[in-house]
């Protein structure tokens, strides 16, 4: 089960790692297109935009369906839920740790406030 996860997480990033993929994700939330229609609105050539559509399906992102000589892209069958579930739980890592440092740095200027009490008296 988790190198199924991680076989899905490292497919996910490596797709979401390009921007022009995930300006197509951001188009098909909005539309179905098909290649063409996406390889226009991208400047690109059709065997370009296709293999950015084929490393989206392949991560499960994006669904085509082929009728007659147009492939139509759609959102893919699977949700970013375990994307989402391993960058929270790495948000609230981060969030720990800056919340420990802001205490630290806290201390520090109630005891420089303290120290320079102490110099004044």
């Amino acid at each position: 089960m988790v190198q199924f996860i991680a076989d899905h997480l490292d497919a996910s990033f490596a797709a979401l790692s390009d921007a022009t993929r995930r300006g197509v994700l951001e188009h098909l939330g909005r539309a179905d297109s098909s290649i063409t229609q996406l390889a226009e609105k991208f400047h690109m050539t059709l065997t370009g935009m296709k293999k950015h559509v084929t490393v989206l399906e392949q991560a499960g992102l994006v669904a085509t369906v082929k009728i007659g000589r147009v492939r139509t892209c759609k959102l893919g069958p699977r949700p970013l839920a375990e994307e989402t579930a391993w960058i929270e739980a790495y948000r609230q890592i981060w969030a720990s740790r800056f919340d420990a440092l802001d205490r630290v740095v806290e201390e520090l200027k109630q005891k420089e406030k303290a120290d320079e009490r102490e110099q004044r008296e």
